[in-house]
C-alpha cells in the first residue's frame, strides 16, 4: 500500500512538474476563468443604455427641440445623426449607421395641442432587444413641457419596426449563429495545421519543398473555404426554409462578405498554429478567441449595451464585423458598399494575418 501510494505521489509530481513547464496550457487554467468572469461580470448586460439614433425634425420649433431633448435625457438612446427627410434615416438605418430614427412631423405643434401622437420611430427590429427597449419610449411622459401646453395622450409615439416586425428571436439569431458557428469551425480547423505538420514529422518535408511561406498559408486555407461554405448553405438554407428567417440581401453578396469572414478567421488560426506547439494548445487557444467571439460580438447582447472598454476589445475580432455584415445584407437588404467599414476590415485583417503567420512560419523554421 505504502509503495502504491509512493509510485502515485511519483506520478503526481511528474504532472505537475510537467504543466508548469507548458506555459500555454497553465496560462489558459488562470486566464479561461478570470476572462469569463469579468466578460460576464461587465460587459454582458441586458440593460440597452445609448443606442445610436437620427432624428427627423420636421417641425423646426422649440417644441421639437425640447422633445428630441426629453428623449436624449432618458439615456436609452444617444441622438448621432440628424437628417432632413425620412428617406435618409430610412437609409442609415439600412447602412447600419443607426439603429433607429424619430421623425417629428411638420404640425408637431398643433398634435400637441389636441393631444395625437408627436411624431414616429422608425426601427431596425432585427434585434429585440434594441426595438424592445425603443418602444419602451412609446408611452414616454413629458414632464419638461409647460402644464397649460402638454398633451393628456395615450401614446406620445408610434414605432414602426423594420425588417422583423414580428419580433421573432430566430430572424436574429440565425444570421448570428452563422457567424459563430464559423468562427469556431474554421479557426479550430487551421490552429491545428502546422502543428499536425510538425507533431506527423511531415515538417521537415515541407521545408525540403521550394514552396513559399505565404504559399504554404494561403495552400493551407484554400480547402476549409468551400467547407465554410458549406455550412453558410446548411445553416442559411435550413433557417430560411424552416424558420421563416428572410434572405432580402443578394446571393453574391452574402457570398462575397462570406468569403471575407471565412478567410479572416482561418488566417487568425494560422498564426495560433504558428504560436502553438502541440494540437492541444492550439484548441486551448481556439477556445480562448471563441468566448469573446461569441460574448462581445453582438450575437447574444447588443453591442450598445457593452461597456466602452469591452466595445474596443470586440472591435478588434472579426466575429463583430461580420455580425454587421451578414445581418445588414440577410435581413435589411445592404450590400458591401453600405457597410464599407466592415468589409474593409476583414479584408485587411485577412492580408494582415497572412503576413504575420508567414512570417512567423519563416522564423521557426531558422
Amino acid at each position: 500500500m505504502i509503495k502504491s501510494l509512493a509510485r502515485m505521489k511519483a506520478i503526481m509530481f511528474k504532472e505537475i512538474r510537467q504543466l508548469s513547464r507548458d506555459r500555454i496550457t497553465f496560462g489558459m487554467v488562470v486566464m479561461i476563468p478570470l476572462i469569463q468572469l469579468l466578460l460576464f461580470g461587465f460587459a454582458i448586460n441586458t440593460d440597452v443604455r445609448d443606442i445610436p439614433v437620427a432624428v427627423v425634425d420636421q417641425s423646426q420649433s422649440a417644441a421639437g427641440r425640447v422633445l428630441t431633448e426629453s428623449v436624449r435625457v432618458t439615456q436609452v438612446v444617444e441622438i448621432t445623426q440628424r437628417y432632413a427627410t425620412p428617406q435618409e434615416a430610412e437609409q442609415a438605418i439600412q447602412d447600419g449607421i443607426v439603429r433607429a430614427a424619430l421623425i417629428l412631423p411638420a404640425d408637431l405643434t398643433q398634435r400637441m395641442a389636441q393631444g395625437r401622437v408627436l411624431g414616429q420611430w422608425i426601427v431596425d427590429g432585427s434585434d429585440t432587444m434594441i426595438s424592445g427597449a425603443i418602444k419602451a419610449l412609446q408611452n414616454m411622459p413629458l414632464t419638461d413641457f409647460d402644464f397649460e401646453i402638454k398633451p393628456q395622450i395615450q401614446k406620445t409615439f408610434e414605432v414602426a419596426l423594420f425588417y422583423n416586425p414580428s419580433q421573432r428571436s430566430a430572424v436574429n439569431i440565425v444570421p448570428g449563429l452563422l457567424g459563430v458557428i464559423l468562427t469556431m469551425t474554421m479557426i479550430l480547423f487551421t490552429s491545428a495545421a502546422i502543428v499536425r505538420e510538425r507533431e506527423r514529422g511531415n515538417l521537415e518535408l515541407l521545408i525540403t519543398t521550394p514552396i513559399h511561406s505565404m504559399e504554404l498559408m494561403v495552400a493551407k486555407i484554400v480547402p476549409y473555404i468551400f467547407v465554410g461554405l458549406i455550412q453558410v448553405v446548411i445553416i442559411l438554407g435550413l433557417g430560411h426554409f424552416i424558420f421563416g428567417v428572410p434572405i432580402n440581401g443578394a446571393l453574391s453578396q452574402i457570398l462575397l462578405g462570406t468569403l471575407l469572414f471565412i478567410s479572416a478567421s482561418l488566417t487568425l488560426g494560422l498564426v495560433i498554429s504558428t504560436i502553438a506547439i502541440t494540437q492541444l494548445q492550439a484548441m486551448q487557444m481556439t477556445v480562448f478567441i471563441l468566448l469573446p467571439s461569441i460574448l462581445l460580438s453582438g450575437f447574444m447582447f447588443p453591442y450598445e449595451a457593452m461597456p466602452v472598454a469591452a466595445q474596443w476589445i470586440s472591435e478588434v475580432l472579426p466575429a463583430t464585423h461580420f455580425m454587421r455584415l451578414i445581418r445588414g445584407i440577410v435581413l435589411r437588404g445592404a450590400d458591401l458598399l453600405d457597410l464599407w467599414r466592415d468589409t474593409l476590415w476583414l479584408a485587411g485583417f485577412t492580408i494582415l494575418g497572412l503576413v504575420v503567420a508567414s512570417k512567423r512560419f519563416k522564423k521557426s523554421l531558422d
